[in-house]
């Protein structure tokens, strides 16, 4: 299909909804009118329409771009129309910010970037035929944006989080090209993810390929990290006092881990709790306090009382702190919420200050078996779902563990249900809930993946694999596929 066509059966599928005779004005109204299903086949179309346009748009400043470099002087397409840089004049044209016009330009420059076939007719008969250039790591990921696979900020996030290819010093079979190879390898497999992940899981994901990709590079970005940690405090105009921190890797966990215990109540924490912190639960949702002005009181407390703080008055039942997983010979740790990637080191110093758990899990993560006596979950099979599932396993939700109750899939007492790791599945308050009060279902066939089942033919959906998050799919990568350092085999 044609670009044009394309673009042409975009609208047509909106207007055909919508109506040919709506003013601009009146969509809104149009649109309220519109039944349930109507809405959504609105939504997809506006969506694939933009995703049409957004790669003309993308193509275009690409040009711009290349045309208006420094080299170009004032003569530079940019320049001449006044403006000092492209970066400046798709500002203009897009009415963006700096930074989503800055990633139009790096995506329009790759796109330009991509190798042109070399045509039969253009070599001479007889000719001597050099090898054809290896194509960039990255052009699957143009090929994809071509393709409307994904999206151009979806190329953009999987490019800028898995870097440029590198060589691993200490890998003897490790050249430029295996590692462009590795790399185009991971390109692939995130483009394949891309439509089941939202954006952010995918930056995350990307990133975390990278550090595994390349080890010794992950060690020295934390270092970097590390370095450019500072807390400053200053007074503004207007006499305000006001504050700003860059966090190191360890120092976020550590911030991010202290609001999120205290704040769980507010936040969809769990449900099953003793009765006291279920008093302090009601008290904290019940406060008049904002969040912001909760987490502020919160850091406070903790640095007027320092060492000597009441964890259980501070944090209620679950004292915070930061847990590492990390798989044995691996390079790399990971934070058990929100799946940080952290150098092995930084888990070794953390064993010698507070141990560890070992945890034995076969290839589909399952560790332990309680059996019948035992009717909830116990602390260290807790630990061990969160291991395996890293979170909600709900599709598109985004729960760290410690956010998330442990659900049976087969029910206690009318299934027969046993409390053990294979049949048991991290799922947050939210969707926990919403799956036994309105008719979902989840299954599981020995150690396969775990299948959401909608209620009835309820939005015509079919069963839904939940499969771990991606970033803790590659975490696991040493275990499941895929392949260590994405080579193919052999």
């Amino acid at each position: 299909m044609t670009f044009a066509a394309e673009i042409t059966d975009r609208a047509t599928a909106l207007v055909a909804v919508l109506g040919a005779d709506v003013e601009s004005q009146d969509l809104a109204t149009r649109a309220a009118l519109l039944g349930d299903a109507d809405a959504v086949l609105v939504a997809e179309a506006a969506a694939a329409l933009m995703r049409c346009a957004e790669l003309a748009q993308v193509a275009a400043v690409g040009v711009i771009a290349t045309r208006s470099t420094r080299d170009a002087g004032h003569s530079g397409l940019a320049q001449s129309r006044g403006h000092r840089t492209a970066l400046s004049l798709v500002q203009e044209l897009t009415g963006t910010g700096k930074a989503d016009a800055a990633r139009k330009v790096r995506v329009g420059e790759s796109l330009l970037s991509v190798p042109e076939p070399v045509a039969d007719e253009a070599l001479d008969v007889g000719a001597t035929v050099e090898s054809p250039p290896q194509p960039a790591w990255d052009a699957a990921l143009s090929e994809a944006l071509f393709a409307q696979t994904i999206t151009a900020v979806q190329n953009d996030a999987i490019r800028q989080g898995l870097g440029e290819p590198v060589v691993v010093e200490d890998d003897p079979a490790a050249s430029a090209d295996s590692a462009a190879e590795a790399w185009a390898l991971a390109a692939e497999h995130l483009i394949a993810e891309a439509a089941k992940v939202s954006l952010d899981e995918l930056r995350q994901t990307a990133r975390s390929v990278r550090d595994r990709l390349d080890p010794e590079g992950a060690k020295r970005r934390f270092l970097e990290r590390y370095e450019r940690r500072s807390f400053r405090l200053w007074m503004d105009a207007d006499g305000n006092r006001r504050g700003s921190i860059l966090f190191d890797d360890e120092g976020w966990l550590q911030a991010q881990t202290l609001r999120d215990n205290a704040m769980r109540p507010r936040r969809g924490g769990p449900r099953f709790v003793d009765s006291a912190e279920r008093e302090r639960a009601a008290d904290l949702t019940a406060d008049e306090r904002t969040n912001d002005q909760l987490t502020y009181d919160l850091f406070f407390d903790v640095v007027r009382t320092g060492t000597l703080a009441d964890a259980e008055t501070v944090f209620g039942t679950r004292q915070a702190g930061i847990r590492l997983v990390r798989v044995v010979d691996e390079p790399t740790a990971h934070a058990e919420d929100g799946l940080t990637t952290l150098p092995r080191a930084v888990a070794d110093q953390h064993v010698c200050d507070s141990g560890y758990v070992p945890v034995t899990v076969d290839a589909c993560g399952n560790p332990l078996d309680v059996g019948r006596e035992q009717r909830l979950f116990t602390s260290r099979q807790r630990i061990g779902l969160a291991v395996r599932d890293g979170g909600c396993m709900w599709r598109g939700c985004d729960r760290p563990a410690s956010y998330c109750e442990a659900h049976h899939i087969d029910e206690w007492s009318a299934d027969g249900g046993r409390t053990d790791i294979d049949r048991g599945i991290l799922l947050c308050r939210f969707h926990h809930m919403n799956l036994h009060h309105h008719g979902w279902r989840i299954t599981r066939k020995g150690k396969d993946d775990f299948v959401l089942h909608p209620p009835g033919d309820r939005f015509g959906a079919e069963s839904i694999l939940l499969q771990k998050s991606l970033p803790l799919a590659y975490a696991w990568a040493g275990i499941d596929p895929p392949p260590r350092r994405f080579r193919p085999a052999g």
